[in-house]
């Protein structure tokens, strides 16, 4: 017995291991899941210190509206971008909510009275409706029909660097004001406010509201978005609630008519755009024209009995990219429409697909301003050598250039010039030119404009020569076949030509009236192509912006975001499109749609893991998940997999 306690008195004196000590101690939320990985000794913010530094602040909601709305209240909040938001609820016992109303509408009463010996009758009317409201509730939650609740709202944002973080949380207070919903930073509480986002279900700030059931349910983000308008075309439905979805590329409510379409290869793009154009077609009259850069819009053009035109080196298809129309517009004083002639336009838009010509696939540095000047100057030339200036009836042959511009499209049009005419006017004036800085250019102009004209069999001529093809007027479905080209160069350089073409013949001859013009779409298969090319991105640009005044539905379809994501210069494209549809994104991309759409996280990792023909319909503020099932009918000229029309026999 005494050797035990001796036993036990020397290991109650072994020195204590402090490491294990310290270890064992440890029980607050910092210290126990990042010792060292969060610095909090800034006041308003949190430094999160891992492989890449974040910035954390949390606010908590001061302030609420008197009505709530749902789902409006806390949306902005939601949403706004690498947020997290918390929300703890407790409801009030019947006992406890009874005793504080009946306290409330005695202040209340008590401060009418005062109000009244005073004669403020303003405030009078106001605690009179105050009181009636707080006897409602009382007698509402005494029968059994409400119930009050006590809630606390607290959100942390993430940045990368604080000047974001400071930026991004002015933008977040200003967005919530709109709502009259105050948000304070929790200075001096940021270490509580952030373990209170945790999910341990603990709340630090305790900076409650009182709601009722009604207000208490508009704090909850489950929503089911509906998209869709009281006209249009079947387009599919709506997977969270098996509701069809009515879809009107032309409604009024939308601020432009203009649409994107981005998804990876073979998640169904050609097909919805297919299934698209022919319902829109049938059941609304719409007029649609394809660039097609890949040869699937021929069998919709049979199908629709309308026009296949073929561009190709072995095709005898000519289109003259100096080919320019007159414009019916209307005037903002009279409201009349005119017909106005706009050379200078078509000009810089001529001059801009030269310049991609002279550049060439390797987007030579030679080509600056000095080439630019000299291809607009002889541009402008060729016009005013055939005598086609500003008045419309400078395009037609006949000598009375004060002719009524009433009935011009009756009349015969002259030969317009054409890339073979420009280069002998540009031969002409490099033998006539004795300014040294000019002729470096006028050398690189006549050897690399070579292979475009036709005169010398070059390889690329065939846009030069009077065209044609003219569009026909009224035709359900043009289709621009260009899949024979070059994929490099060749391609994107029909692209920019041909959009500039399709604007004089299609969009321009389309009226201002709304009463008179019909509802036309010009569809851009694969238009990534275009993006290395400044000149053609910045025409695409200047048809999107400018498509609603002509009633026109531009309509972008591509499989790599990223590329727009990366290009500035093209997101007007991206800015002037009111519909967006997203089907199947590679993960590669999925970050960067998720950045600049906004997207929650499940929406992207929706769009990550979608069938084909699935995905989310973006139509101004609203979004929905779309599943498109074409019919069988519809299939048979909408199918792009070549294994399925290998079996039919197709191909």
């Amino acid at each position: 017995m005494f050797g035990k306690k001796k036993k036990q008195k020397q290991e109650e004196n072994q020195p204590i291991d402090t490491e294990q000590y310290n270890f064992l101690r440890r029980k607050t939320i910092k210290e126990l899941i990042a010792p060292a990985g969060i610095d909090a000794s800034a006041i308003d913010h949190l430094e999160i210190i891992s492989n890449t530094k974040r910035y954390a602040r949390s606010f908590f909601v001061s302030q609420l509206p008197r009505m709530c709305t749902f789902p409006e209240l806390f949306r902005d909040m939601y949403l706004f971008g690498d947020i997290n938001t918390s929300i703890f609820i407790n409801p009030i016992k019947e006992e406890r909510s009874q005793t504080e109303l009946n306290r409330t509408i005695n202040e209340l009463e008590t401060e009418r009275i005062v109000a009244a010996d005073k004669g403020n009758i303003n405030r009078e009317s106001t605690l009179t409706q105050k009181r009636m409201e707080a006897e409602q509730l009382r007698d509402e939650i005494a029968a059994g029909f409400n119930k009050l609740y006590e809630a606390s709202v607290v959100a942390t944002l993430f940045t990368y660097s604080l000047d974001d973080l400071d930026k991004l949380t002015r933008m977040l207070i200003t967005e919530m004001s709109k709502t009259l919903v105050n948000v304070k930073t929790a200075w001096g509480m940021q270490e509580e406010a952030f373990q209170s986002n945790l999910p341990l279900l603990e709340d630090k700030v305790k900076k409650t509201h009182t709601f009722d059931r009604n207000s208490m349910g508009t704090v909850f983000p489950f929503t089911t978005s509906e998209v869709g308008h009281p006209t249009g075309i079947p387009l599919g439905f709506n997977k969270q609630t098996g509701t069809p979805i009515l879809f009107d590329n032309f409604h009024p409510s939308l601020s432009n008519y203009n649409m994107v379409i981005f998804a990876k290869s073979g998640a169904g793009k050609s097909v919805t755009m297919k299934t698209l154009v022919s319902r829109s077609s049938v059941l609304m009259g719409i007029e649609s024209l394809a660039l097609d850069a890949e040869g699937e819009y021929t069998i919709v053009a049979e199908s629709l009995g309308g026009v296949n035109v073929v561009i190709s080196p072995n095709s005898d298809t000519i289109i003259n990219l100096f080919d320019i129309e007159p414009e019916r517009v209307k005037d903002e004083i009279t409201g009349k429409e005119r017909t106005v002639l706009n050379v200078e336009n078509k000009v810089e838009d001529v001059t801009q697909a030269l310049l991609t010509m002279a550049k060439g696939s390797t987007r030579s540095e030679e080509v600056n301003e000095l080439t630019k000047q000299i291809i607009a100057e002889s541009v402008a030339e060729e016009y005013a050598s055939l005598g086609i200036t500003s008045n419309p009836a400078s395009l037609y042959k006949s000598a009375n250039m004060a002719v009524s511009t009433d009935n011009l499209f009756e009349k015969e049009k002259k030969d317009m010039p054409t890339i073979g005419s420009w280069y002998k006017r540009i031969q002409e004036k490099a033998r006539s030119n004795k300014n040294p800085d000019y002729q470096f250019h006028y050398s690189y102009l006549l050897k690399v404009m070579r292979q475009y004209v036709r005169e010398y069999d070059g390889q690329m001529a065939y846009f030069d020569g009077q065209s044609t093809f003219d569009l026909l007027d009224g035709a359900p479905f043009i289709n621009l076949d260009i899949s024979q080209l070059e994929e490099r160069f060749a391609r994107p350089l029909a692209q920019q030509i041909l959009l500039s073409w399709i604007w004089e013949k299609f969009v321009k001859k389309n009226s201002e009236d709304r009463k008179k013009a019909r509802k036309k779409r010009v569809i851009v298969d694969e238009a990534w192509m275009l993006l290395p090319y400044p000149d053609a991105v910045d025409f695409l640009n200047k048809m999107a912006r400018r498509a609603r005044k002509r009633n026109v539905s531009l309509a972008i379809i591509s499989q790599r975001f990223q590329d727009f994501y990366e290009k500035p210069e093209a997101q007007a494209v991206l800015t002037s499109s009111d519909t967006k549809l997203f089907l199947a994104q590679d993960k590669s991309e999925i970050q960067y749609v998720k950045e600049v759409f906004k997207l929650t996280e499940g929406e992207a990792n929706f769009l990550v893991t979608c069938q084909r023909g699935e995905g989310l319909l973006k139509v101004g503020p609203d979004t929905a998940i779309l599943k498109i099932i074409p019919t069988k009918k519809e299939f048979e000229f909408v199918e792009t997999n070549l294994n399925v029309l290998a079996k039919r026999g197709n191909v």
